[in-house]
């Protein structure tokens, strides 16, 4: 019963924070250009150049139904600034030769949604598979680039070299985890019910 009840609280705390966060994404600002961090959930524009040659694709990315790999590429911007863009999806089919997506010369403009990184679930072998990574990461390009300007990816979704937009923020409605806390104190209720009709019982045997 007192684990139902803390995972109800616990469950029901959750929701509070899925709500401040969807605030925050919905207020995050557009930014042209940024020189600052931008905030998690901004509509970012960058112009600059992509570095093509250090294309890394992102395994294993699922869109109607077709297989295929989410292209991330190094952009340098005006300022100087490195950032990851990840261009959309690239369907490959099940054929395991390493992808190549075409990527414009010059300078180029985009916007898309900033993501900041986060920690990946688990990771069974090596990330970096040739040109394929298991999981988005910041730190396959270090060797070669160094560090990025901001700890973070750019989600395009409009401008040049930007192929089909697949990405959607996992946002778990606040509604959802309210119903998996009454679950939970449905639970503890039913475990207080049992608790109290089996303590009746046992103390009517006692009597008799």
């Amino acid at each position: 019963m007192a684990l139902g009840i803390c995972l109800g609280l616990w469950q029901w705390e959750r929701a509070d924070d899925k709500r401040l966060a969807m605030a925050h994404r919905e207020a995050a600002p557009a930014l042209i250009e940024p020189t600052t961090p931008p905030a998690q959930g901004a509509e970012v524009t960058l112009r600059g150049e992509y570095l093509a040659e250090h294309t890394l694709y992102l395994d294993n990315r699922i869109v109607d139904g077709r297989i295929g790999v989410a292209v991330l590429t190094p952009l340098r911007d005006a300022y100087g600034q490195l950032w990851l863009v990840q261009r959309g999806f690239l369907p490959t089919g099940p054929n395991r030769e390493p992808p190549n997506a075409d990527t414009p010369h010059g300078s180029v403009v985009l916007r898309g949604e900033w993501q900041e990184a986060q920690a990946g679930g688990p990771l069974y072998g090596d990330n970096v598979e040739g040109v394929r990574l298991q999981q988005l990461s910041l730190e396959p390009w270090q060797p070669a680039l160094g560090s990025f300007s901001y700890a973070g990816w750019l989600h395009a979704n409009e401008g040049d070299g930007v192929l089909l937009p697949w990405w959607e923020a996992n946002v778990m409605p606040p509604s959802r985890h309210v119903g998996y806390a009454f679950q939970w104190w449905g639970l503890a209720a039913a475990a207080l019910v049992v608790m109290v009709i089996g303590g009746l019982k046992l103390r009517r045997d006692a009597v008799h």
